[in-house]
Order: structure tokens, then sequence, then C-alpha cells
């Protein structure tokens, strides 16, 4: 077994896995070795150890299983001598005036644009070009995986050549631990000063600070202060700003007031476009049929495709094996085998009945209480989104007598989808605990 690449191999899969922030906070200090079977992590301090057990331990222990290395113990050791956050320490001259980590990789030349991501890509590329001057807060919303990271590094890389342009990269957990040991050592003043000379504030996964309300607080003067200096301010977050259901409403209206948008998962052709490009910048060779079955049946974001290419080829390399379909099909069964599943009626109306708190028999009902039609819309709606019957098909499942029902129910929805970014949301989780189920 070639054990000093395997951490490599383990640090290009984490890569596909968590944000940038997190890979410079908790994996780029680390310094591992093998002794016997235990890989062992040296890291500056107890405090540094349940951080990264708590962040990375699970994805560690699992990509290890997927390279058939379930063998190899994890262990942990102090080192006082590693420095914390080494690239943010030891930034090039072309990333001097940022504080945080940004990944390089991540590029406007190597980001794939399609339908479901051309808005999302031509906004970001407006406001890297003329920051504070158009799109002011620029908000990306969208699922896991899905390219939002990939954009505002994006952002921050091109403005990164100017060197009079302070940037500040967050994500929404590290300014809310900031501003926690602000607090506690009296320090908000000089908190608030180095956020509020920044040029350009980027916040990835805006939704945590939800329902923290000194956070909230806090993030509330920030960003009035860099608006009204017409500074440039990028959030993302896993859902509109209208589902953020404990957000304080004067945020809620300040994001809705710059640029709100969401970003889709890709289509087929994207996804082998995204896939070709991962390949060549991974400098490996896959046929195009093997292509073709990830693409085909990876379809939930783009991250799963990219682990997938990722756990494919360190496992082809490890073994010294040549990357077959017979490899591809045996490697990456699981994850083949949970994009490609079949969702029944039965299935969504179990799941739709629970997470709306009603029984499974009311989908079934004449009740027209609110409570029980309206989940059972949604069971209808989804029916004929993600299965393959037809109507009078679907109205049978339901106990109607006709498909009109049916059509009724999902016009319906649709619409309100349109209208209401809280029920889109919704749909969406339902869509994942169904794929999960």
């Amino acid at each position: 077994m070639d054990y000093p690449n395997i951490w490599k191999l383990i640090k290009r899969q984490l890569a596909t896995q968590l944000p940038p922030a997190k890979m410079g906070a908790w994996i780029e200090p680390v310094s591992p070795k093998f002794i016997d079977n235990t890989l062992y992590l040296s890291v500056p301090s107890q405090f540094f150890i349940d951080g990264l057990k708590a962040d990375c331990e699970a994805n560690i222990l699992n990509i290890l299983a997927s390279l058939n290395l379930s063998h190899i113990q994890l262990d942990y050791q102090i080192d006082t001598s590693i420095e914390l956050f080494p690239e943010t320490q030891k930034k090039d001259n072309s990333q001097a005036n940022i504080d945080g980590f940004i990944d390089e990789r991540f590029t406007f030349d190597n980001f794939v644009v399609g339908p479901s991501n051309e808005f999302c890509h031509a906004a970001s590329l407006a406001v890297a070009e003329q920051p504070g001057a158009q799109y002011n807060p620029l908000y990306i919303h969208g699922g896991v995986g899905l390219g939002k990271t990939h954009l505002i590094n994006a952002i921050a890389n091109m403005l990164s050549q100017n060197n009079g342009i302070k940037i500040a990269y967050r994500t929404g957990e590290h300014f809310t631990n900031e501003l926690i040991d602000a607090i506690r050592s009296q320090k908000t003043s000089s908190f608030r000063d180095k956020y509020r000379k920044v040029d350009v504030l980027i916040i990835d996964d805006i939704q945590f600070i939800e329902g923290k309300q000194s956070t909230q607080e806090e993030f509330f003067h920030t960003f009035d202060a860099l608006h009204k200096a017409k500074k440039q301010i990028i959030l993302t977050s896993d859902r509109d700003p209208s589902a953020l259901k404990h957000l304080v409403e004067r945020l809620r209206s300040r994001f809705n007031g710059g640029l709100v948008a969401d970003i889709q998962p890709p289509n087929f052709e994207t996804r082998m476009a995204i896939l070709k490009s991962k390949i060549a910048l991974a400098g490996v060779d896959l046929d195009e049929d093997i292509c073709f079955l990830l693409a085909s049946k990876i379809t939930s974001n783009v991250r799963e495709l990219e682990g997938a290419l990722t756990r494919l080829t360190a496992y082809a390399k490890l073994s010294r094996q040549p990357i077959t379909m017979e490899l591809a099909k045996d490697k990456l069964k699981d994850q083949l085998q949970l994009q490609s599943k079949v969702i029944d009626v039965d299935t969504i109306q179990k799941t739709v009945a629970q997470y709306y708190n009603i029984r499974t028999q009311d989908m079934r009902s004449k009740s027209r209480k609110r409570n029980i039609a309206y989940p059972r819309q949604i069971a209808m709606y989804l029916s004929k989104e993600l299965t393959k019957l037809s109507m009078p098909e679907i109205a049978d499942k339901f106990d109607k007598k006709d498909h009109t029902t049916i059509l009724y129910a999902y016009r319906k929805i649709q619409k309100n989808c349109l209208k209401n970014p809280e029920l889109k949301h919704e749909i969406q989780h339902l869509i994942t605990l169904l794929k999960q189920t």
C-alpha cells in the first residue's frame, strides 16, 4: 500500500466535501504520519482535536472505508509547534489583501456554466468586475454542492488581483464564533472596526446566524455601515431569505433589497461538462461510457459527482488498477444505487404525512381541512414530479374518481412555489428526504 500518498488522496476528497473555510481551518494545519496501521494526525491543541473530530472525523473515516482502508485506525497527537492557519499566515502577494481562507482552485475560468447556474455566474462576474456598484448585496442560495462556494471564491480570487481592495471571507459559523470570543474578551470594538473597514465582505452559509440574536444584531449594524459606504456584501445560503424563519425582519428586508439569485441542480449536459473539466484537472483518463454512467446516475449535486470521481481515481491509484466500467460499478455501487432509487406514491404519501404530522390514511380521505388537504395536494404534486405514473393512476392511489383533482393540485402547488420561497424550500427538503428513504 502506498501510504505516503494516502493523506494526499484523503485531502483531495475532503476538498469535494467540505467548504474551503473548513479545509483551511481544520485540514491544512494537520501534520499526518503512519505508524503500522494507524494514521496519526498531529495538531496544535486539544481544542483543535475537538474541532477536527466534530467537523471532519466522520468524513475521513468514510473516505478510508471507500478506499477499502477500514483497517487503518485514526488517532491524534498534540504538537504545539504547528502553526495555526498556515495558508492565511503565509499568503503570497496575490492574496495579501484577503482576510480568510480562499481556495485558489476556484475561478471563473474553471466554473462550468449551464442553464441551472448561468444567472448566478453572470451576477457574480458583474460583482467581481465592479464591487459595490450593482447587486449589493449579492445573495446566492441553493442546495449543497451546486457551486455557491465556487462562485464566491472566484469573486474573491478575481478581486485579490487588486491590492487596493480589502476582502474579508468568513463562514456564518466563523463570524458567530469570532463575535462570541470578542464579547468574552471585551474586544467588540476591535471586532466592529475590523469588519467595517473592509471593501468586500463575503459570508458563506449566512443561515447559520438564524436564531442567534446577538450575532444578528451585530451583523445588521456591520451590514448597514458597509452598505452605506457602498462596500460590497456577498452572501450564500441554503435558502431564500424569505425561508429563513428565525432571521430578524430587518435583515431579511436588506437581503431582499439586493440581488437574490438561486442556483439549481445541473442538467445532464452540464454534469457531463463538469465531469470532463474535473477529469482534465485531475490528469486522468476516463472512458466516455464511464463518464456517461456517472453523469446520468449522480444527479443531486456537483460535489457528489466530484466525490465519486475522486473516490474512483483514488482507489485505482492505490490498487494500481485501470479504471474500467466494472471497477466503477463495483466501487461506486452504493452511490449509484442511492441516486437511481425508484420512489413510489406510497413512500411519498408516508413521508409527506410524517413531515406534516398527519396520518398516512389522511392521504386517501375526503377531508377538506387545510391541515390535511394541503399536505395531500403536495403529495399529489410530488407524485406527478417523481414517478412515471399517469394522472389517472395517481388519482387511483389517492382514491379519487378522476385525474382532474391531481391536475388541480399539481398546478396549485406549482404556482404557489413561484410565489412562496418557503414552500419551495419545503418541497426541495421533502425531495431530499424521499431520496434518502
